[in-house]
């Protein structure tokens, strides 16, 4: 077998890194997914042998793409969660951000939601801890989380864990648990 040259394997694996499947219990979802490839990357990561990432395939994506998962809420009902994750990116344009939603009983209704569209994450950034904080009623069906890309650029999730918090801990996005917000601004003047 003819040996090849250390860097041509090091491209070989590097390639085989980013044409990885899906991570076991992930969907690929979005108002775009086929703009974006995802995946298990072993090259990249925070801590342990993989990370997980979304690579937009071009410039010209109309939407966005998250790798997600839903989960049921089982013993966070009637508590304050937080969601963290380790994330990293290069050369974001639009914004990527972790997100949490709390679902209710109809699939189109939300009791709490956040994606950091309000804290972006934009351009090439180390390893940073992002994190999402909500409350989670009793009447929550569902909890459905992950990372979104919008737009061109590589985005890396790592070493994600969700955690009870105490209610000092302030909450992130909106929803919060207090069912739906209140209509705001309807004069157009605040």
């Amino acid at each position: 077998m003819r040996r090849m040259a250390p860097w041509i394997l090091g491209m070989a694996i590097a390639s085989m890194a980013w044409a990885g499947e899906l991570p076991d219990g992930w969907i690929r979802a979005g108002s775009a997914p086929a703009d974006y490839d995802m995946g298990v990357d072993t090259v990249v990561r925070h801590t342990g042998r993989a990370s997980a990432y979304i690579e937009a395939k071009g410039k010209d994506s109309k939407g966005f793409g998250t790798l997600m998962q839903m989960a049921a809420p089982g013993s966070f009902r009637q508590k304050r969660v937080r969601l963290t994750a380790f994330v990293k990116s290069e050369k974001i344009e639009n914004w990527a951000g972790l997100w949490l939603r709390v679902d209710g009983e109809a699939r189109t209704s939300f009791l709490a939601f956040d994606n950091m569209q309000d804290r972006p994450i934009k351009g090439t950034n180390d390893w940073t801890r992002v994190a999402i904080v909500l409350d989670v009623p009793q009447e929550a069906k569902a909890l459905a989380f992950g990372l979104l890309l919008n737009g061109s650029g590589r985005v890396w999730m790592d070493d994600l864990k969700f955690e009870v918090v105490g209610t000092d801990v302030p909450v992130t996005g909106n929803g919060g648990g207090s069912g739906q917000n209140p209509p705001q601004n309807l004069d157009f003047e605040g």
